[in-house]
């Protein structure tokens, strides 16, 4: 018998463990958003690293960016920077002692993870 050789990790297809999502690959999902391609629930799940509920309830909130039925990922990833922007503002204004401070790093321009952790420190 002769042995057979592993595929290189380069072929090997990584699928979710998630019944729901079983027959979505990461790969065909990442050449997706390589290719500015719209998202269904099940394929933006795989991408986000979200179970298919979670990313069912997201569709369903009012201000996010579906459009029967699909999403596209920059626009995602915009809607995402506008909700972290939200909060970044809301604990700015719940600390109003370091109001000033708080007020030039969220105008920086930086992103809201970045500015948000300026703020606390």
């Amino acid at each position: 018998m002769i042995p057979t050789a592993s595929p290189s990790p380069a072929h090997v297809s990584h699928k979710t463990q998630d019944k729901q999502l079983s027959a979505i690959t990461l790969e065909g999902v990442l050449q997706k958003r390589q290719l500015e391609q719209a998202l269904n629930a099940k394929e933006f799940a795989v991408l986000a690293g979200i179970s298919y509920t979670t990313a069912r309830d997201w569709f369903r909130i009012p201000d996010f960016p579906v459009f029967r039925g699909v999403v596209f990922w920059q626009d995602f990833a915009d809607w995402r920077i506008r909700q972290n922007r939200s909060r970044c503002e809301s604990v700015m204004q719940k600390k109003s002692a370091g109001g000033e401070a708080a007020a030039k790093i969220l105008s920086s321009g930086l992103p809201p993870r970045a500015a948000r952790l300026l703020m606390e420190a």
